[in-house]
């Protein structure tokens, strides 16, 4: 993974936006900065990722920083499928922070399901699914953070950036 997510800005972001005890949620939790940040910092951090290794290496060094029993949760899986079984829970968050794949620009996996590895149009499709129900998931006046950037479009030579504005 080339890209790290900032323990600073992840902190700033939960002091800012997040109530003290909130709990959080991130269905791009492809590292494990903001997982280990959020519950260093008193939060309950629920992230997801498709990839098992990403999650064995989030589990092993949020083992080494925090305690055993303030261990982030982290679900493998398809964020589109992980998000509905939460959802049946009734499960709900204070905020969202999360840091999704830009397009094709870093592609993670070949697995089903990894919005990376898909064609743009259907990138578009699977990460607005996403981003939605991630959003309806949040309470009332929560905040939703998704980091994103530009990238440039295969075959093209337009910069295109992605912001949701929740």
């Amino acid at each position: 993974d080339i890209s790290i997510f900032d323990p600073a800005l992840c902190e700033l972001m939960y002091k800012w936006f997040c109530p003290t005890g909130g709990s959080i949620i991130d269905p791009f939790a492809g590292g494990s900065v903001r997982g280990i940040v959020g519950n260093y910092l008193g939060y309950k951090y629920t992230g997801i990722d498709i990839r098992q290794e990403q999650i064995d290496s989030n589990r092993e060094q949020a083992l080494e920083i925090l305690s055993v029993n303030n261990q982030p949760q982290w679900y493998v899986g398809d964020s589109n499928v992980i998000l509905d079984e939460l959802k049946k829970n009734n499960n709900k968050y204070d905020m969202c922070l999360s840091c999704p794949p830009y397009g094709d620009l870093e592609i993670y996996s070949d697995l089903d399901g990894d919005i990376s590895n898909m064609p743009y149009e259907d990138f578009l499709v699977a990460y607005g699914s996403i981003i939605s129900k991630t959003c309806s998931m949040l309470k009332e006046g929560a905040f939703a953070i998704f980091v994103v950037g530009e990238f440039l479009e295969k075959n093209s030579r337009w910069f295109i950036s992605i912001v949701y504005i929740v």
